[in-house]
């Protein structure tokens, strides 16, 4: 008799026993953040304004009532090329889950070629997505006086490689406020402050699909 009671006491305790043991073992294990990784130039460094006013810090104050953390790896004049060397030791050392793309603007300004530029970018994508991130790409437009056959062929870079990949794309990022002297510095290539917030808004329709 006491060993029935005894087994029918254990019996009873068992699954409790385990959802122990299994909420021990999750809460021991370090939590990770979900990391969001802006590589860009300079239209995401903040560029001419203060760090708290560029766009990427505005999304990490968005974000910030949730376990999310923001690192901003953008520097001004990178090129896809700058790009494509520490993209492999970023990924390691931040171990994203998603990537946001915003290169490839300088190439254009620099008139560089357009398809070492894609195979660029595609390279960064493909090692971004091997590492287990999801990537959002930016797409970028050059000025006309650039010459219209290379103008288009530099936009089509980017419809291209997201059609390619299959990822997330904002055709256009400065769209909003690039027409708008207003709202760029004295150089008219770089938002200022006010615009930041605009961009933010123009980018994140194509970021809450993504977003757990």
């Amino acid at each position: 008799m006491f060993l029935q009671t005894r087994f029918q006491t254990l019996s009873l305790l068992r699954p409790k026993l385990v959802l122990s043991a299994i909420l021990m073992a999750t809460l021991a294990q370090p939590c990770h953040a979900y990391t969001i990784l802006v590589w860009g130039d300079s239209l995401s460094s903040a560029y001419g304004i203060r760090a708290d006013q560029g766009w990427v810090s505005l999304l990490s104050a968005r974000l910030s009532y949730r376990d999310f953390r923001v690192v901003n790896e953008s520097i001004p004049g990178e090129t896809s090329y700058g790009g494509i060397e520490r993209i492999s030791e970023a990924l390691t050392a931040h171990e994203p889950d998603l990537v946001i793309l915003g290169l490839g603007s300088n190439d254009g300004l620099r008139g560089l070629d357009t398809g070492q530029m894609r195979d660029n970018l595609a390279h960064m994508i493909r090692k971004s997505l091997d590492s287990g991130a999801q990537v959002l790409l930016l797409g970028m437009r050059i000025p006309p006086n650039y010459g219209k056959t290379y103008s288009e062929t530099f936009h089509k870079v980017f419809t291209s490689l997201a059609e390619q990949f299959k990822i997330p794309f904002v055709p256009f990022f400065l769209e909003p406020v690039a027409m708008n002297f207003d709202l760029m510095l004295e150089d008219g290539l770089h938002p200022n402050a006010t615009a930041q917030p605009i961009l933010l808004e123009h980018i994140w329709p194509a970021m809450i699909p993504i977003l757990p």
